[in-house]
Formats: structure tokens, sequence, C-alpha cells
């Protein structure tokens, strides 16, 4: 463990009690990586392909912080421009205190979808694009996430669908046609103070063949899951 000695309260806090690695890569269950789109490790201040849109986003050995400036009445929110429909979008993640992270989608003109996780639960859905009362959640899942607990979450968009994994065990998705566009940014978004990320990576995404299989049994362990409730 890296000597504490100095470092700011804030520093403290994004380090977290727990300096354990992230999980190992998950494996997509809807697609198949194709070529890396783009990386990050976030052991350096945010490139200039980052656009900080709201929030306090700072480097702490290594981790990136993201936390949500009471002044802004607004979540924090960090924006990466890259043009893809298909892709799979994963990084590893701890919570120091705030209420919700998202992976959020968006497209040329406004939201398509997002993964958000709270310490108690993940979301899966679709966004409402148009503002027209339409968003879509296909699936909530029950956690109990610790904090200064590292976690890899990943998301993959292939068509209309979309699933969300969260170290390749709890396991929600969905379908809407409004999916199948060409998108333009992925975004952090944070909700309170702080979650902490690093390792972020993005590929391009093709055809899974077993994938219909998988959501046959995805979708079977769904439905006992909520016969269970």
């Amino acid at each position: 463990m890296r000597f504490l000695h100095g470092l700011s309260l804030l520093s403290v806090a994004c380090l977290g009690l727990a300096l354990a690695e992230p999980p190992t890569e998950s494996k997509p269950l809807l697609s198949e990586r194709g070529k890396q789109l783009f990386s990050d490790d976030f052991t350096q201040p945010p490139g200039k392909e980052w656009r900080v849109a709201k929030g306090q986003w700072e480097i702490k050995d290594g981790v990136l912080c993201g936390a949500e400036k009471a002044s802004d009445k607004h979540a924090a929110v960090l924006s990466h421009n890259v043009a893809f429909r298909n892709a799979i979008v994963q990084c590893a993640f701890k919570f120091d205190g705030a209420k919700t992270f998202s992976l959020s989608i968006n497209d040329a003109k406004g939201h398509v979808c997002r993964v958000s996780v709270t310490p108690t639960a993940m979301t899966v859905r679709k966004d409402d694009h148009d503002k027209d009362g339409k968003a879509v959640t296909f699936d909530t899942l029950p956690l109990s996430l610790k904090a200064g607990t590292w976690h890899t979450l990943m998301l993959e968009m292939h068509g209309k669908e979309m699933l969300a994994s969260l170290d390749g065990t709890q396991i929600g998705f969905g379908a809407d046609e409004a999916l199948d566009v060409d998108k333009a940014s992925v975004r952090l978004v944070v909700s309170g103070e702080s979650v902490s990320f690093k390792d972020l990576r993005m590929w391009e995404a093709g055809p899974n063949k077993n994938w219909e299989a998988t959501k046959a049994k995805l979708t079977e362990a769904r439905k006992a899951r909520e016969a269970s409730k």
C-alpha cells in the first residue's frame, strides 16, 4: 500500500479503504469484440478528447475521481465523442460515497441509453431521447456494493439490443428499435461524491453466434428472479 501521509482528504476519499485491483476483464455475451475504438487508463488528467460538462474530475494517484458540485445543481458529466453504431464499453469503478454512477450513450441529438449503478441496484434502460415520456427500463437487478471496492462494468450494444454486466455475474438486457442508431458519445455521470474510475476500454461490436441461446437462458433466469420477489 502506498504511503498516505500528507494526501488531501479528497485524495483519501478517492483512494478508498480498499486498493485492490479491479476484477479481470468480462466476457461479452451479446456481441464479439472487434477493433478497439479508444482506451484510457485514467493515469493522467482527461485529455482534449474528453469534455468536462459538469462536476469535478481529478486524477489522484492514477485514479479518476468524479464528484458532483453543489453549485452545478446537476450530476457530474464527463463526455468523450466517438462515432459508432455497435460497440462494447468496459470500465472499472468503485464507489467512494456517491449515490449513482451511469455509463450513458448519446447520439448527435440526445440520450440513447444507459446503465445506472447504485450501491443497491443496477438499472438498464433506453432513455427518453425525444423527451416524449418513452424511456424504457429493461432490467433492474439488486446489488450490495461496498464503498472502496473495485467492480467491472461492461455495456454491449448491437443492433436494437443492449446488455450490461457487472463483474460478469449480474446481467441485465433488453431491446428497442430506437437503440439501432448511429451513436456519437460515451459519458460518465456521477451523482454525489464520489466515484473512482480506471481502465476504460471501447471496441467495435460484431454479432455473437451464441447470443440467442444465451438470451434464452438469461430470460429464464430473469423470470425466476421476478417470480421470487
